[in-house]
């Protein structure tokens, strides 16, 4: 993987796991395992994750979608982010579910700009506290097939 770029922009061939590991570091690899794992339970048969190579700008992202986006996973260099893409009837669920978010979500949620085809919400994950909001704002796109 090139190291002069904040994404793996290796176009050769799918990243593993074990170069994810390497470019987002141990600590955030924490992050996608618990991320990946909830979305597989609580989604379980739903979604089939699929590597998408977005050119050398934007390098290979993991995208969870079945008929629309449900989320994407952006494996940057030392870090892992995700974006969830809110239309209409899904931005007036967030405002409903809005006081159980984090200040930092509300606030991130707030400043991301609104286009036509959506909100498109980039997040930092690097807290457990963002992985509860995560599964908040993916509750709404799409209802978990269990509780847990």
């Amino acid at each position: 993987m090139n190291n002069d770029s904040l994404r793996m922009i290796d176009s050769k061939s799918l990243p593993s796991l074990d170069d994810v590991k390497a470019w987002i570091g141990t600590k955030s690899f924490v992050f996608w395992d618990d991320l990946t794992q909830m979305i597989d339970r609580k989604y379980k048969g739903i979604f089939l994750p699929e590597w998408l190579y977005g050119g050398k700008k934007h390098g290979w992202v993991l995208r969870y979608k079945k008929s629309k986006s449900f989320c994407t996973l952006i494996p940057e260099k030392g870090c892992l982010k995700i974006v969830i893409v809110f239309g209409v009837e899904e931005r007036k669920k967030v405002d409903e579910v809005r006081s159980n978010l984090s200040v930092f979500v509300q606030k991130q949620y707030d400043d991301t700009v609104t286009y036509h085809d959506g909100k498109w919400l980039l997040l930092t994950v690097d807290s457990k506290e963002i992985i509860k909001n995560i599964e908040i704002l993916l509750a709404l796109k799409r209802k978990p097939k269990d509780n847990i």
